[in-house]
């Protein structure tokens, strides 16, 4: 399967923006989804991730309250929508997908960025203060 982030850009501190991830050679339907950032000199860091079924989210503490994950797997899409964006959420953003599937996806895996199998390019997302 291949992925393509998009919907980043530049935004004043408070602002808000949605990613979306899009895949295509194969339906995403069975793969859980997380997405990933990685600012200049860190190391790439967990944000949020979904179950293929939508019933599990799992957040990183510095996004909670402020990010939403949502899937919709008849347009073999994925989004993260970001609200109340601060300067430190100032990174290169990554969607990936993990071919686990099943109902059980533990937050261990969802936020480890080595179980998942398929990444797509970054979009960068530029939070001004």
């Amino acid at each position: 399967v291949q992925l393509q982030a998009f919907g980043g850009g530049l935004v004043q501190a408070g602002g808000s923006l949605r990613l979306s991830c899009a895949a295509s050679g194969r339906t995403l339907n069975g793969y859980h989804l997380g997405w990933f950032r990685q600012a200049p000199g860190k190391e790439r860091e967990f944000v949020a991730a979904i179950s293929w079924n939508s019933i599990i989210t799992y957040y990183a503490d510095s996004v909670k309250g402020r990010f939403t994950i949502s899937r919709d797997n008849a347009k073999n899409t994925g989004y993260l929508q970001m609200i109340g964006l601060k300067p430190e959420d100032t990174a290169a953003y990554y969607c990936a997908a993990n071919s686990g599937g099943g109902w059980f996806f533990s937050f261990s895996v969802a936020s480890v960025a080595s179980q998942y199998d398929y990444w797509g390019q970054g979009t960068q997302v530029t939070v001004s203060s």
